[in-house]
Parts: structure tokens; sequence; C-alpha cells
């Protein structure tokens, strides 16, 4: 097998697919030596892997060898092989079962790969990682011309024009993509510069002026210490903090776990 198809173990999915599938789509095919229609299928997704020269990868499970197979066959919902499942960020997006002839096949590796916008919007995000926002900023909005529904440009801009403190404009661009998880924590971040405005009168206000500054520890204690002020306010403010933060966060897991035992 080339370098774009893999044979995938128990050990090496996880690794192969599902962190593999964050870099670059993975296809995996579903087949067993017994099975007639998978030796139809088996070349043509071979074919165009190597055609594609690496544009996806194809990750081929033995169902009968590897106990990866049944599980995901289960996971999907599929009781038949062959079965054809697309990973993108980890995760399944599309499928289908049984031997497709070559060009619908072909159709259904298209809606896999990045579209023009796509890559526009890829470069738009380096430019914005590299701190010319203002480039970054004219990347998105051609991404989305050119594709009003890309997400990727559209989450791109929303980070742009917050950190710009250009709220609104943000908040319209992240709401067509909710429940996204990049969306809700965008949107969670919205809110929390939302608090740099309000009037920093009591406990809980005065936690989240702090949140706002990115002063989080402090704003954490603050929002623990006004659950006895105004319980429900004060959590929904931990807990739209934990999303703006997300849970990679250091500091995340520990006042999760306090703000459950303070309420718990």
């Amino acid at each position: 097998m080339g370098t774009n198809v893999v044979e995938v173990t128990d050990e090496t999915f996880e690794q192969v697919v599902l962190e593999g599938s964050k870099t670059r789509p993975v296809v995996v095919d579903l087949w067993a030596a017994w099975c007639g229609p998978c030796r139809v299928i088996g070349p043509i997704l071979e074919k165009i892997a190597e055609e594609r020269a690496g544009a996806f990868l194809l990750a081929k499970v033995n169902v009968d060898t590897e106990q990866v197979g049944p599980s995901l066959l289960q996971a999907v919902r599929s009781q038949g092989i062959p079965t054809v499942v697309a990973f993108r960020d980890g995760r399944p997006v599309s499928m289908f079962i049984g031997a497709y002839p070559e060009e619908q096949v072909n159709a259904f590796i298209d809606q896999l790969l990045p579209t023009e916008a796509d890559l526009e919007a890829a470069e738009a995000e380096q430019e914005a990682e590299a701190g010319d926002l203002e480039a970054a900023e004219r990347g998105f909005r051609e991404a989305l011309a050119k594709d009003p529904d890309s997400r990727e440009a559209a989450l791109g801009l929303a980070r742009v024009l917050l950190a710009r403190g250009e709220l609104d404009p943000a908040r319209e661009l992240v709401a067509k993509h909710l429940p996204d998880p990049e969306a809700e924590r965008l949107q969670a971040a919205i809110e929390v510069a939302t608090w740099a405005s309000e009037p920093a009168d009591g406990t809980l206000a005065a936690a989240k002026r702090l949140a706002a500054e990115g002063r989080w520890r402090e704003a954490f204690e603050g929002m623990l210490s006004a659950l006895g002020e105004d319980r429900d306010a004060a959590r929904r403010a931990m807990v739209t903090a934990f999303t703006a933060l997300g849970d990679d966060h250091e500091l995340v897991p520990e006042y999760r776990r306090r703000l459950t035992a303070a309420l718990f």
C-alpha cells in the first residue's frame, strides 16, 4: 500500500483516524475478505486515494480481525459491509454503505475536501496567528464572499472583530453557526467582553469586570463568593467563563470542581 492508503488496527485507529483527521480527511473502509462488494469498492477507493495524492487518507479496517471495525459499524448504525465512513476533526461526518461506482465515490470525496473558500480562510487564519489582523480580516471577508456559509471564515472573522471590540458584528457571525462548539466558545467570549461595560456594583459585577480584563483567578474567586448573594447569576457567569476559556485552560477544571462542591 502507498502512503495514501494504510491498514488500520485496534492499536493504531485512534492515532491514524481520530488524530489524523484533524489535519486532513480520513476515509475508513470497513471490509472483510469474504465480502464480494468489498472487493469492488476497495480498489475504487484505493485508486481515488492515489489520484488525489494525499488530499485524504484511506484507512482500511478488517472487521473480522479488528474489534474497532464492528464497534464503528455499531456507532454509525450500519449493519453491513462495505461501509465507508469519512472522518474530519476527530469525528465521523458522512458515510455510505455498499459498492458505489467510481463517479459517485469521487463525488463523496469532493464533499470532504476543502473548497477554495476554505483554503482562503485557512490562509487568513495563519495571518491572524501571525498578528496581521488587517490581512486576516481581508482574507476572511474574501472567503465569505465566495461561500457565505463557510464556518471557518465566519468564525475566523468573528475572532478578529472580537479582538477589536466590535462585538455586535462578531455576534451576528457566530449566531449562524451555533451550536458548533467553537461558535459557542466565541459566543461566550463575546458575552464576557460585554461585562467590561457593566456597572461594577456588587461582588458578582466586580468579578465579571475582572473576567473581562482577563484576570481570571480573581474573577473566579469573586464569582464563588457571589454564590451566596445571587446563586443562579453567579453560576451562569462561571459557566459562561468556563465556555469562553475552554476545558483546556488550566483554571477551568479547578474552578469547575469548586463550583460543583459549592452548589451541591
